[in-house]
């Protein structure tokens, strides 16, 4: 079958570029999840799942929110959603990147621009793809940049509704946006901001709300809740108006089974723990603060250090992956990233400080890469 041939040779090309991809389980402590909280398998989260249960709530939909889907747990955590992150409303759907594409998709329109920082994630690309706004990208976090192409697309006779499309800590990067500027760019310009808070939710901010948390702009956020919050799904929060759209035109939400009510019971638990306790924030930024330390000591990574994503360029593929089997391989769960993930020339080892790693094993990680980058050398 011409079919089979064609994506057997695919994928014999992409193992000659040390770019196929394989599922491989976890391997020692936890340097590569999103888990930043630790939540994921803790006993609070556990308890908490509990408590639902025994109230009785269901562990499926059903159905789409539109049909019999729609539970008072989804309209509980929406309420408690807006209300936690200074929204007038907020929309639950299945993940990130479903909501991400219900965004760029839906709301811009035919006439519109997109203008996106170059390092976005895939699935607002995706999303773009979907919709019928134009879209330009400018240089990462260059607010310069931003304004020129804003500028060059109006001056060629552009005249629609401008969305800036931006994260506010960025995932392979670890740096965070520049959101004060891009914030005054936005009102200069009547634009609306779109920031993803998928790596900040629950790490940065007041009570975990995210670094976009009190800009001047129209702001529209997405708060991913299977990073930081331990569970799974997405949360759309903005003007009313926009959420009204997104449930009468979004693609992705119409069509979509909806999530499960106990998974919004449970965000719904992190939401008020985060709440009520900073102890989780504040723990997780210890552990940043001590893994920035520790990078700098050990000379491992070099460069700014902002987040709680330490990106280590080797550039290499094979040797990227090697190093990373090579710390698995000694109980540190670390993995390579490579094209097209990255740009080309920049593989990398992306160490995720989460909350399921202590300082001590902090520091055991960047002195044992350490001790591998000299071997190497």
């Amino acid at each position: 079958m011409k079919a089979l041939g064609r994506l057997n040779s695919m994928l014999e090309t992409l193992g000659a570029r040390h770019r196929r991809r394989v599922l491989t389980p976890r391997r020692g402590l936890d340097f590569a999840s999103n888990d930043y909280l630790g939540l994921s398998e803790s006993a609070w989260l556990q308890g908490a799942a509990q408590k639902a249960l025994d109230r009785g709530v269901p562990l499926g939909s059903g159905g789409s929110r539109l049909l019999r889907g729609n539970h008072p747990e989804h309209e509980a955590l929406e309420a408690e959603a807006a209300a936690f992150f200074d929204a007038e409303a907020a929309l639950f759907m299945g993940g990130g990147f479903q909501a991400n594409q219900a965004i760029f998709s839906t709301l811009p329109a035919g006439g519109d621009l997109i203008l996106y920082d170059d390092l976005v994630h895939a699935s607002a690309h995706e999303g773009m793809r979907m919709g019928r706004a134009d879209t330009r990208a400018f240089a990462h976090n260059d607010v310069a940049d931003a304004r020129r192409v804003i500028a060059d697309w109006l001056s060629a006779g552009g005249s629609g509704q401008i969305w800036i499309a931006v994260e506010s800590v960025y995932s392979m990067e670890g740096d965070l946006a520049p959101l004060n500027a891009l914030s005054d760019l936005a009102v200069e310009q009547e634009a609306v901001l779109v920031v993803d808070e998928a790596h900040a939710t629950g790490v940065f901010g007041p009570h975990g709300k995210g670094l976009a948390h009190g800009l001047k702009a129209e702001v529209l956020t997405l708060h991913t809740c299977g990073k930081g919050l331990g569970v799974s799904g997405g949360l759309i929060c903005g003007p009313r108006l926009m959420i009204d759209a997104l449930i009468n035109r979004a693609r992705p939400f119409i069509f979509a089974t909806a999530p499960s009510p106990f998974n919004a019971a449970l965000v719904r638990a992190v939401l008020a723990h985060l709440q009520s306790d900073t102890g989780l924030t504040e723990a997780a930024n210890a552990r940043i603060h001590h893994a920035h330390a520790e990078a700098r000591r050990n000379g491992v990574s070099p460069g700014a250090l902002n987040s709680q994503i330490i990106p280590v360029i080797l550039g290499d593929e094979a040797r990227t992956m090697q190093t990373a089997a090579a710390l698995q391989s000694q109980g540190f769960d670390v993995r390579g990233i490579r094209p097209p993930t990255v740009p080309r020339g920049t593989s990398r080892l992306r160490v995720s400080i989460t909350g399921n790693v202590s300082q001590a094993n902090i520091t055991a990680l960047f002195e044992t890469l350490a001790h591998q980058q000299s071997e190497a050398a």
